[in-house]
């Protein structure tokens, strides 16, 4: 890629509520600082000559409980940056944990954005675990390099609620951690560069994960808007929420010591009330300002916050703080801004108490306005601190540290002289926009530069039964087709007297040569797809074209001689022979007595730099393949190169080579004597269980989706999520089998190293 080319760049936040203009940061624990971070990224971004375009794509809200501004499809925000709201799941407003089963969805709905507005973007950039793995999906897809930012991580997370006491199952239910952290490693195996905020992000957080590669991080601190956030010239008029503020003190021109944070337990706000309500010259010194998002009844917050906002309250009262506390109900993004000015009129101090914060940029703003702060030793506040000397670091769990370091800024007007002049002097230097993006780039184009070929739209059909079709069966040969000839004979005349835009398909493991036998030998009829060598080779009509670009796309990283180096002579490993080995596909047969687990050899590869997937197939066979192939991976990039829906799309297999197609959101068939590695996908909706065995299993799931006719996805979460929503997880005539299909499953189904 050319050095001076623009860049069009994807910034992918699904979750909360993403606006232009009047950002409802608080509302929830979906409305934090992500959403601040992404929004001033986009405009800074496309602030810069270097780039074309910004599309900042989240996920379309049309709910009577939200603003109409969440249902508009577009929304520019700057010359160069847009809002794209995609609609997936269900239109209503949804909290982060619900979005897990649709994501497969955003990723269909954002290729067909993608190929109707012809705006494939150069790099795609993912914030947390969602949109990582939705972002991760794209690239592979696409080809394209993906950048992670994680923003907080489910296994600090998992850790951090178990040391203070929730149970492993407690966590799991109510915040879907294994999801999270499947999602998560996936992101990072798939992307090529992770964009941190400091230092402590990478040491301690990104290294507990088993895809960690420290070559791929970069420590890009986000900046801060320097021209709404800056020191006091003049008075300025007051703003409703300053107005509210001084409602609820008796000497409301003391300095204040002001909080920002919504009402988590996470967010240690209940220490800092102890703290003040125990320390009468704190109280003689200055007032106490709790800014906890926004509310209209604490009735009808979420219980978490409810509990954590009601025991603030009770200290209140029980220390007897009216007059010295203010806790108003609402405010809006425009008037944060404002406050800190006014807090360091007053020589107040900005507060953060958290008992963790990645990163922190309320201090960075409250820094850049020459308001000194306390913050949390954890965390992005000790590389802020240590940039800016703007304040002090403090244990969040010791009372008199705190009271200690609050009370020293107030009362010793040197501190807070020398706190406040090099915050505002050292955000400028390290914490601008403008450098954030130029390192930003830097790094995105030395990204682009290792890429294997540009982004492209495949467009058009190449051949003439291809262009006549409208939907494809795809079905896996071994145990699948075969083991019941009758059926067998049955599924052929199906298929034979099927209308002339039904297709038919064959994806399977076995080599290009093996399978052209057997439909020789089996007198198959002709397919007009081939997936074959576990999805690492693709054939399209009459005479079996070979899919070049698939090759070009999955050789990204690809290196099969470290791969055979790493896995030859591991313990109860058996090369298979030389036919059965690709360019694409190392192939062993294992004996699990003494093998390592499949967990075990992902590490192994993982620990060796290697990004691969593993495919264990009845417990003996495993194919090592590129990151970029599998089975699922290729009926996606069929579905989009031939222009099918997903739906349009019945996959059928039986062992562990089909999960991947099986499970990618197209209307799946697991036949009757399907292997156990498959038991999982009962949770998946559009995975159907047959109970007829082999090509039987096949017709059955044919007549379940009414697939010759007009297609039918009974009980579907996907389709119809306010079913799956009220509890109706049994699937038509499949309930029986536990098949339920109650919008529960998520996304990672994938194996990779």
């Amino acid at each position: 890629m050319s050095e001076d080319k623009q860049l069009k760049i994807a910034l992918i936040s699904l979750h909360g509520l993403i606006r232009g203009e009047n950002l409802e940061l608080g509302r929830d624990e979906d409305t934090g600082g992500q959403t601040r971070y992404v929004l001033d990224l986009a405009r800074a971004l496309s602030a810069d000559p270097g780039v074309e375009r910004v599309d900042l794509i989240t996920r379309q809200v049309v709910d009577e409980r939200v603003s109409k501004d969440y249902a508009q499809l577009e929304e520019q925000i700057a010359e160069k940056a847009w809002i794209i709201r995609i609609p997936f799941g269900p239109k209503r407003y949804l909290g982060k944990t619900k979005l897990w089963p649709y994501l497969e969805v955003f990723v269909d709905q954002c290729l067909n954005y993608f190929r109707k507005t012809d705006r494939v973007p150069d790099v795609i950039h993912g914030h947390y675990a969602d949109a990582g793995y939705a972002g991760g999906q794209l690239s592979r897809l696409l080809g394209i390099p993906f950048v992670f930012t994680g923003h907080s991580l489910g296994r600090v997370k998992r850790q951090r609620l178990l040391d203070a006491g929730v149970s492993r199952e407690k966590a799991e239910a109510r915040y879907s951690l294994s999801t999270r952290i499947e999602a998560e490693e996936f992101a990072l195996e798939t992307c090529s560069l992770i964009c941190t905020s400091t230092r402590q992000e990478v040491k301690e957080q990104y290294e507990q994960y088993e895809n960690y590669i420290p070559e791929r991080m970069e420590v890009i601190p986000p900046g801060v808007d320097l021209g709404a956030f800056h020191p006091s010239e003049d008075e300025e008029p007051a703003t409703d929420l300053e107005q509210d503020i001084r409602g609820f003190l008796r000497e409301p021109d003391k300095p204040m010591i002001v909080a920002m944070a919504r009402p988590d337990e996470r967010k240690n706000l209940e220490m800092l009330v102890k703290v003040y309500g125990e320390s009468p010259p704190m109280q003689r010194a200055a007032n106490l300002v709790l800014v906890m998002g926004s509310r209209d009844d604490i009735r009808a917050m979420p219980p978490g916050q409810r509990t954590v906002l009601t025991n603030i309250l009770t200290l209140i009262d029980t220390y007897g703080l009216y007059g010295r506390a203010a806790y108003p109900k609402h405010h809006r993004a425009e008037e944060v801004a404002p406050l800190y000015r006014r807090a360091a009129r007053t020589r107040g101090v900005f507060v953060n108490p958290a008992l963790t914060e990645p990163f922190g940029l309320t201090l960075l703003e409250a820094a850049a306005s020459g308001l000194p702060i306390v913050a949390t030793h954890d965390g992005g506040p000790s590389d802020i601190v240590a940039n800016c000397k703007n304040g002090l670091l403090v244990d969040p769990l010791d009372p008199e540290a705190i009271r200690k370091a609050i009370l020293h800024i107030l009362i010793e007007p040197g501190a807070w002289d020398e706190f406040s002049r090099a915050g505002i002097e050292n955000v400028h230097a390290h914490y601008s926009w403008q450098r954030h993006v130029q390192r930003y780039l830097r790094d995105v184009r030395e990204v682009l530069k290792e890429a294997d070929t540009p982004p492209q739209i495949i467009r058009g059909r190449q051949t003439r039964r291809l262009s006549q079709i409208d939907r494809l069966i795809l079905a896996d040969i071994d145990n699948t087709l075969t083991g019941d000839d009758g059926a067998m004979q049955e599924f052929f005349r199906l298929i034979a007297e099927a209308p002339l835009h039904v297709g038919f398909g064959i994806a399977t493991g076995r080599r290009y040569e093996e399978v052209m036998q057997m439909i020789h030998d089996l007198d198959i009829p002709r397919p007009e797809v081939l997936i074959t060598s576990v999805g690492t080779e693709i054939y399209y009509g009459k005479n079996f074209t070979m899919d070049r670009s698939w090759h070009k796309h999955i050789g990204f990283r690809w290196e099969p001689e470290r791969v055979r180096e790493v896995l030859d002579g591991q313990p109860g490993f058996y090369r298979q022979p030389d036919h059965e080995q690709s360019a694409f596909k190392v192939s062993y047969q294992i004996d699990p007595a003494v093998s390592p687990k499949v967990n075990r050899i992902k590490r192994m590869l993982r620990e060796n730099g290697l990004q691969a997937k593993v495919v264990l197939s009845h417990g003996m066979f495993l194919d090592v393949i590129p990151t970029r192939a599998g089975s699922g991976v290729s009926v996606r990039h069929i579905a989009y190169k031939w222009n099918f829906p997903l739906e349009h799309i019945l996959a059928a297999g039986d062992s562990g080579n089909d999960e991947g197609m099986l499970s990618v959101n197209a209307l799946g068939v697991v036949v009757g004597n399907y292997g156990p590695e498959l038991e999982k996908l009962r949770k998946y909706p559009r995975v159907y269980f047959a109970q007829a065995p082999h090509a039987a299993g096949i017709i059955e799931g044919i007549r379940y989706y009414n697939f010759l006719d007009q297609i039918t996805i009974p009980n579907d979460a996907l389709t119809d999520p306010d079913k799956a929503a009220n509890g109706n997880g049994s699937r038509g005539g499949n309930s029986g089998n536990g098949n339920g299909s109650n919008g529960t499953a998520s996304g990672p189904a994938e194996t990779h190293a």
